[in-house]
């Protein structure tokens, strides 16, 4: 049996240039609101990474007819009518997007929409229900079954959908974009209060209004969505990926190096910037990108809260807790978004990091982990020099922050199931060559498992 790993050998600094990609939680999502219409939509700047080819074999399943130029980066999709509405089994666990469906297909059918359970990263409990009550308040009705080893939710909407007054208890991103696909086709008006407004979440607004659907952002941070009657033809492309972005710009300042990235936008990054600058990163902002840089000793001594947008991203301060390692100094990080996302430092602490967990809130006021048996807080103590060590990437943002561990690192660092990293980083091993890593993908053969036999 035969897996691929990454080889690489650190101490060099990332120089060069490079184009940051279309975002993959931008992209994914964008293929399912497609599937609100019967009309053709075209989507550049597309990743080739592994969660779109996962969603894009979803979407066939469901009905859709695409044309995927992964050269130009372009993909066209057109879904005249659904094959059917059930999500197969296999497609459990995969990622995030088969829950997605039932508010995309609940408008276009009157059948039962069949999906399998929630997917994607093991980052603690991801909740349906703020899903499930939403479309239940417009008229949906959904259960939980057991089926062969895994379970699915039942969905229908047999009376049709009308529009509601829905307020989430916290502006959950999934649960949000779950409303706006059912409420495109629910009668009479939704408001969608506490909505999540994240970039990538106000990209699929940009092509829903494209698509032909009356969706606004209120001064509250509310979404209210008309009854859409009649769609169109779309064209759209998709926004750049920040947590790429973000990625190869510490992992630049990690490694002493200087990278140019065309491409990324600074009011995505705002809450990026700050504190990069806060311990003494570079970054100028160009007329095409950004470039990150190393221009003087790093400063630690800073707190990072994640938060919803327009907070710090949780899909950040993985690499962003690697780059504190090598920064003069405490600093504090306290995760507010997922409770189960500092699995990542054990391994990083076994490469001669000094992080320590606590289970109490280290920020300016409690979260809603504050309570929970669970840590969610760090201090991280630098600087320290890490070594290299074989690596088993468990998720996709650990995965990142692993390579970039190993860049620094003073020898060889080998990282296997590389898979996750190609479900978010499309050319990772290419990419950082081209900035002068020596990295590598090689092929290694790996014994089958015994199975004792009675």
């Amino acid at each position: 049996m035969s897996a691929e790993l990454l080889k690489i050998q650190g101490g060099k600094p990332l120089k060069g240039s490079i184009r940051a990609s279309g975002a993959k939680n931008a992209t994914t999502k964008l293929l399912v609101a497609s599937l609100l219409s019967d009309k053709k939509c075209v989507f550049k700047n597309v990743p080739n990474i592994g969660d779109v080819s996962i969603t894009v074999n979803l979407c066939k399943e469901i009905g859709m007819n695409i044309s995927w130029d992964k050269e130009n980066q372009i993909i066209e999709v057109e879904t005249k009518e659904l094959r059917t509405t059930y999500v197969p089994q296999r497609f459990s666990g995969a990622n995030r997007i088969p829950i997605l469906m039932i508010g995309a297909l609940l408008g276009r059918t009157d059948h039962d929409i069949i999906v399998p359970t929630l997917g994607g990263d093991d980052l603690g409990k991801r909740p349906v229900d703020f899903h499930i009550q939403a479309l239940e308040k417009l008229g949906a009705s959904i259960e939980y079954r057991e089926m062969k080893q895994e379970g699915a939710y039942f969905a229908r909407a047999h009376n049709g959908l009308k529009g509601a007054i829905i307020t989430l208890s916290y502006p959950s991103v999934g649960a949000t974009e779950n409303i706006l696909f059912a409420a495109a086709k629910a009668k009479g008006t939704t408001i969608i209060k506490n909505a999540a407004l994240e970039p990538e979440v106000l990209d699929i607004i940009l092509f829903m209004q494209k698509m032909g659907v009356s969706v606004a952002i209120q001064p509250d941070r509310s979404i209210k969505i008309e009854e859409t009657k009649e769609f169109f033809e779309a064209t759209h492309t998709i926004m750049p990926d920040r947590n790429e972005i973000a990625s190869y710009a510490l992992a630049a300042v990690a490694t002493k190096g200087h990278v140019f990235i065309e491409g990324a936008l600074q009011h995505m990054l705002v809450s990026f910037l700050n504190p990069l600058r806060q311990v003494g990163g570079g970054y100028s902002i160009e007329e095409n990108g950004i470039a990150f840089f190393y221009e003087k000793e790093l400063k630690g001594n800073v707190h990072i809260e994640t938060d919803v947008h327009p907070g710090f991203m949780t899909d950040w301060q993985q690499p962003f807790c690697v780059l504190l390692t090598q920064v003069e100094g405490v600093s504090v990080i306290h995760e507010t978004v997922y409770e189960n996302r500092f699995g990542y430092t054990y391994i990083l602490r076994e490469m001669g990091a000094d992080v320590h967990l606590f289970h109490q809130c280290l920020g300016p006021s409690p979260c809603r982990f504050a309570l929970s048996n669970h840590p969610h807080s760090l201090i991280v103590k630098g600087k320290t020099p890490l070594h290299g060590k074989q690596i088993a990437v468990p998720d996709l943002r650990a995965g990142f922050a692993y390579v970039m561990a190993a860049l620094i690192a003073e020898d060889i660092s080998e990282i296997k199931n590389v898979d996750y990293l190609d479900r978010g980083y499309q050319d990772i091993d290419q990419n950082l060559q081209s900035l002068g890593a020596d990295i590598k993908r090689v092929t290694v053969e790996e014994k089958e498992p015994v199975v004792a036999s009675l």
